[in-house]
């Protein structure tokens, strides 16, 4: 016959809210007793296309500070904000606008001499 699985919260919060979550245990002595729940974490995401940047740990924000610095970023310029094709993106795009840059000044300079 089952017991009684009605449990009371070991902590002093007592109401049913989203960081109080519990789950019902049964002990090998018979006993239920809760178990609490922590929070689902949703890691980081990039910035640009927010989609979640992989090779970084998905954790609570306050779990990060016990992690080594390897483990919360990548190697890479925009390390631990921006994937891989978004940094791609932003690289393409300065050179292109130098080298925009540099064709606006020729051009400039062309314009120049045919004027004297």
């Amino acid at each position: 016959m089952a017991g009684d699985k009605r449990v009371t919260y070991t902590r002093r919060h007592a109401y049913a809210t989203a960081s109080n979550k519990i789950k019902v245990v049964r002990t090998p002595g018979g006993k239920h007793v809760a178990h609490y729940r922590k929070k689902k974490a949703n890691g980081p995401k990039c910035g640009d296309c927010k989609i979640a940047l992989p090779g970084i740990a998905c954790l609570r924000p306050k779990e990060y500070k016990n992690l080594k610095r390897r483990e919360k970023t990548v190697s890479r310029a925009y390390g631990g904000s921006r994937c891989a094709a978004c940094v791609r993106q932003r690289v393409v795009r300065a050179f292109l606008i130098e080298e925009q840059k540099i064709v606006k000044k020729l051009l400039a300079e062309k314009i120049k001499g045919k004027a004297k």
